[in-house]
Parts: C-alpha cells; sequence; structure tokens
C-alpha cells in the first residue's frame, strides 16, 4: 500500500513538472515572436528609397484631344506677282528652306515691261536734271522768272520718285535681266503647302499661294474641350501634349489661347497651346493628346504613387520609423496624377515612406 501511494505521488510530480516545462516552452516562444519580428538588412535598405508625405495642393488634369498646327503668325504665303509660265520648281512639300532660297523659276513677259519703266523712268531723270540746270541758267540771265525753275525742279523731283519706286519693285521682285522671273522664299522654315505645276500658266491675279512656308521651331497644339469641361479650363494653365507618333515624348506648354466660340461641327469649344519643337519631330496636323493640369481648392497629403502598394482590394503604404520598426499602413486615395497620389486619409503629413521597392518589404512583413 505504501508503494502505490509513493508511485502515484511521483507520477503526479513528473506531470506536474512536464507541464511547467511545456509552458515555459511556449511562453518563451510567444516572447520571441513578440519581440522582433522582422528586421531590414542593410542590402535591403540600400535598395529603398523613403520619402516624407507632404501636404500639398490637390492637381487633376483633364485629357483632351487635337492636332498639331502651325503658327499663323510664323506662315508666309507666296504669291505670284507676276503672270508667267512656270520653267522649273526646286523644292517640294516638307522640305526646309532658308529666307531667299530659289523655290520656282518663271518666264514672265512682264519682266520686260518692268525693265522698259526702269529705262524710261532713268531716262526721265536725265532730261529733267538738264531741264533744271538750263532753267537754272536763264533765270541766272534773267531771261525766265523763279516759277520756271521751281517748275522744273518740281519735275526733277518726280522723275526722282518714279526712278526710286521702280527700283524698289526691283528689290521686292528680285527682278533681273531677260524675261526670267524668280520666286524665292520669304522666310525660312519648312513648305507646308504647294500648289504649282511645270509649264503652269500662272497669272498675277491668283487667289491660291503657290507655296505655304512656316517657321515650326514653336508650334500649336489645338485641342477640342467638351461643353462640361469648360468651366474648369483657364488660360496659363499647365499643359502636356503627347503624339501618337512619339507617344513617350512629353512637351510641356501652357494654355495660351482659348477660343470663345463652340463649333457647330464638334460641339466643342477649341484652345490653343505653344510648344517647344526645336527637333522638328512635330508635324502640322498629327493627332495629340493634351492634357491640362489644374490645381483643386483643397489640400491632401500626397506622396509618390511609387509608395502605393494595392493587394487585397486595398491601397497599403509601408511607414518607415527605423530598421526593426516598419509598419503596414493601410490608407484611402483620394486621386492619383501621374507620379503623384493623394491620400485622403490614414497617412499624416511628415510620416516617412517606402518610396522604392516597398513592395519587396511589405511581402517580407506580411507573407
Amino acid at each position: 500500500m505504501h508503494y502505490t501511494i509513493t508511485t502515484r505521488a511521483t507520477l503526479t510530480i513528473l506531470v506536474a513538472a512536464m507541464m511547467l516545462f511545456l509552458l515555459a516552452g511556449c511562453k518563451s516562444r510567444k516572447m520571441e515572436e513578440t519581440a522582433v519580428a522582422f528586421s531590414m538588412s542593410d542590402t535591403m535598405y540600400r535598395q529603398c528609397a523613403f520619402i516624407n508625405a507632404e501636404l500639398q495642393q490637390v492637381k487633376n488634369e483633364i485629357r483632351l484631344f487635337g492636332k498639331i498646327a502651325t503658327d499663323n503668325n510664323k506662315t508666309a504665303q507666296v504669291y505670284s506677282v507676276l503672270s508667267g509660265v512656270v520653267k522649273s520648281i526646286n523644292v517640294g512639300l516638307g522640305d526646309r528652306v532658308s529666307q531667299g532660297q530659289l523655290l520656282a523659276v518663271l518666264q514672265s513677259s512682264e519682266v520686260a515691261t518692268f525693265q522698259q519703266e526702269k529705262l524710261d523712268a532713268a531716262n526721265d531723270l536725265v532730261i529733267a536734271e538738264k531741264n533744271l540746270r538750263v532753267q537754272q541758267d536763264l533765270f541766272s540771265g534773267k531771261l525766265n522768272s523763279e516759277k520756271d525753275v521751281a517748275a522744273a525742279e518740281t519735275e526733277l523731283q518726280k522723275a526722282k520718285a518714279r526712278l526710286n519706286r521702280i527700283n524698289e519693285i526691283y528689290k521686292i521682285y528680285r527682278l533681273k535681266a531677260g524675261s526670267i522671273f524668280d520666286v524665292v522664299a520669304p522666310i525660312s522654315g519648312f513648305v507646308v503647302t504647294k500648289n504649282i505645276n511645270i509649264n503652269e500658266l500662272l497669272r498675277s491675279d491668283e487667289n491660291e499661294p503657290l507655296f505655304s512656308i512656316a517657321e515650326m521651331n514653336e508650334i500649336w497644339a489645338v485641342a477640342n474641350v467638351n461643353e462640361a469641361d469648360i468651366p474648369r479650363i483657364k488660360e496659363n494653365y499647365d499643359v502636356l501634349v503627347n503624339t501618337v507618333a512619339f507617344p513617350d515624348l512629353n512637351y510641356q506648354g501652357k494654355v495660351e489661347k482659348i477660343y470663345s466660340l463652340i463649333d457647330p461641327a464638334t460641339k466643342a469649344m477649341k484652345i490653343r497651346v505653344r510648344i517647344p519643337n526645336h527637333d522638328f519631330k512635330l508635324k502640322p496636323d498629327m493627332n495629340c493628346t493634351v492634357n491640362v493640369r489644374y490645381a483643386e481648392p483643397e489640400k491632401k497629403v500626397a506622396v509618390p504613387t511609387s509608395a502605393i502598394i494595392f493587394d487585397k482590394s486595398k491601397y497599403w503604404v509601408m511607414i518607415f520609423k527605423d530598421r526593426q520598426n516598419i509598419e503596414t499602413r493601410q490608407v484611402e486615395l483620394h486621386s492619383q496624377l501621374n507620379d503623384v497620389t493623394y491620400i485622403s486619409s490614414g497617412l499624416a503629413a511628415g510620416e516617412t515612406v517606402i518610396s522604392k521597392n516597398g513592395l519587396l518589404i511589405y511581402d517580407a512583413i506580411n507573407d
């Protein structure tokens, strides 16, 4: 009987000891789990980027569609000032030309008419000069009156004016001897229209220009604005223009002009944006998108879009305090504009977020 009691006591003690051991192990594991769950290594730290959230004015944008156009104020229309037959054409559509460059050659009988006028004007000047000297000599000999001398001086001034006029015509039209008339470029730029053919008979009263030449170091983007968006468009708003031909090239400009008319065909208002075109990649009539950016009256906390993580149908950011203290925080988005995201709740200004490779940290902590 004594042996049985001793055995039971021993078993009881052993069971109690085992339970204490198991409880101690569980407590130890729990402490280990609650101590340090994640620590960022030096390599991972160098691969990440960090930025402080800032309170910023909310910016938004409207996407419009339009076309590239030349600046009307930097476009020259080239007409034929003389009638004649086209003998040669030296340029084609899209060619780049310099001021004074030969565009085409006409053979015109009117050139001979101008030559005769110039010859007659020169002869009239010689005669008027001789007549004035004669009248002055007669006046010195008391053989005529001062009125005669004054009349001779008037005729001389008229002769000089006629010769100056014809010389100016020669200079403007670049006339030279013979029946050849050169059509030259009045400005430097690109040939954007061409309405001339070899052996064509041209008249000086043609309404259609032979060539149109446009400077294109600056160019216009003309976009249509739907009626619902008209109140949100104002002059000097920042604009980003992209073309179908070069979608990766961003052209920056501002709303330069708002046309206060509705196009009956498109039921839209037009705006104009001046953009640089130093590499001449933009061509007239190219299709383009015009993203007009404007500021909303409110301010929100802003972070780079790269800091936003989308998972489980929710948005998250990684809050960095130190390498052992990184928080996964759910946020509510207000809006996104390209590389900037505006936060409506969940993040305060001044908090540091991981803006590069945050997804790696998110996966390491939450998986």
